[in-house]
């Protein structure tokens, strides 16, 4: 067997490295084509809209063109080239071709293609998605009212999902653990059904208590689909006797009422007295246990049994008749009360009395302290003149000191 030389080797090597470096040149060169296409992946729920971008970093004036799954042409630049009016051009540049596609069917799902008409053609692919909306749920599985502590089987089915949709159960806002998802592909159809079931055991806290099974899935927000189921449960009464007046008074009128909280509603009622007969006075009346005028006689413990037909219960009231006379306002009380308050209105008015006639006296004080004085000296000395001339005349040298007149005033 021969081997190569030396020579040839090494030769063969920096063959194989030479195209190895050009190799790796091209691609590097490919990611960085300023004329290479780019498109992004999307997606979209049936009978929505999705908007298919197409962008080229710089243009040498090629034109852009859109293909759909089949690679029929779309749009060319500006024109369109498929008569499908659900298809519509939203922008065409010089770098950029965008097209939208309404009302979205399943149908519309897979790759498309955006090519630009270089030398050579330079292509790019964007996979749409089309998500199957699943229809609202349906609850079955309940037809009639169960009976306390019996069990039900309730199926919810949401149809029409793509991906497959998850079920969530709820009793009011609490989150119930279901038997696992049931999944069945739709034949022909790129869709899935889905149920599944939810085992309850009732009680009487149960009646008309809210089941709901909600849908999960991408194409919806949070609570968009559900259904509600009420639930309607069979119990035996829990009897509570209720009185007219928590103060029964001797020789007034009284009754007592007998509450079945029940469902069904009792359809029968039956008062007794422990330890004797009903007061010949007391008259039984459905729910009612009617006092035309009670009695002292009438004391003692009070029995309703209430009965539904699934079943019975009873209940107890103690009835203690109070004396009139305890409940009968005191004259004796009211009268030493409104004496109290005639006392307190009396002082009241004394008090003011005394304020009033100690502002009398203070300011009568000041009225006479403040009294005005006037005093003249008109004619001064004409008592003391000899004679008529002389007091004239000392009349009018008084006038000269008239600035020595002084009046006061207030």
């Amino acid at each position: 067997m021969a081997f190569p030389s030396a020579p040839s080797a090494l030769w063969s090597v920096s063959l194989l490295t030479v195209l190895f470096a050009a190799a790796v040149h091209s691609n590097i060169v490919y990611d960085e084509d300023p004329l290479q296409p780019m498109t992004q992946d999307e997606t979209v729920s049936v009978g929505g809209t999705v908007t298919l971008t197409c962008l080229v970093p710089e243009s040498d004036n090629s034109s852009l063109q859109w293909s759909n799954t089949a690679q029929q042409t779309l749009y060319f630049g500006e024109k369109r080239a498929l008569r499908d009016n659900r298809i519509q051009l939203h922008r065409s540049t010089s770098t950029e071709l965008s097209i939208t596609i309404g009302d979205v069917q399943l149908s519309d799902e897979g790759e498309y293609t955006c090519s630009i008409f270089t030398m050579p053609v330079r292509t790019a692919r964007a996979t749409v998605t089309v998500l199957g909306v699943p229809g609202k749920p349906q609850i079955s599985g309940f037809e009639n009212a169960v009976p306390e502590g019996g069990k039900v089987t309730l199926t919810c089915t949401s149809t029409g999902s793509k991906p497959p949709a998850k079920l969530r159960w709820y009793r009011g806002e609490v989150e119930l653990e279901g038997r696992p998802d049931v999944v069945e592909p739709v034949p022909d159809d790129p869709t899935y059904n889905v149920s599944s079931e939810l085992d309850l055991e009732v009680s009487r806290s149960d009646d008309n208590a809210l089941i709901t099974c909600a849908v999960d899935h991408p194409s919806l927000t949070s609570g968009d689909k559900r259904s509600e189921q009420a639930l309607r449960v069979l119990y035996s009464p829990n009897v509570q006797i209720v009185p007219h007046t928590d103060l029964p008074i001797e020789g007034e009128k009284f009754h007592l009422q007998c509450l079945g909280n029940s469902n069904p509603e009792p359809t029968s009622y039956l008062w007794e007295k422990k330890d004797g007969e009903l007061p010949p006075l007391a008259k039984a009346d459905g729910a009612f246990l009617r006092f035309e005028m009670l009695n002292k006689s009438d004391n003692g413990i009070y029995v309703c049994n209430a009965d539904n037909g699934i079943g019975n219960n009873l209940g107890e009231y103690i009835l203690l008749v109070q004396d009139a006379a305890d409940n009968m306002p005191d004259p004796t009380a009211m009268s030493t009360t409104s004496g109290v308050d005639h006392a307190v209105i009396g002082g009241v008015v004394a008090v003011i009395v005394f304020i009033l006639l100690c502002l009398l006296i203070v300011l009568g004080r000041y009225l006479i302290r403040h009294k005005g004085t006037y005093l003249t000296h008109e004619a001064k000395g004409s008592d003391d003149a000899p004679d008529a001339d002389t007091a004239i005349i000392n009349a009018e040298g008084g006038h000269s000191g008239a600035e020595d007149k002084k009046e006061y005033f207030i």
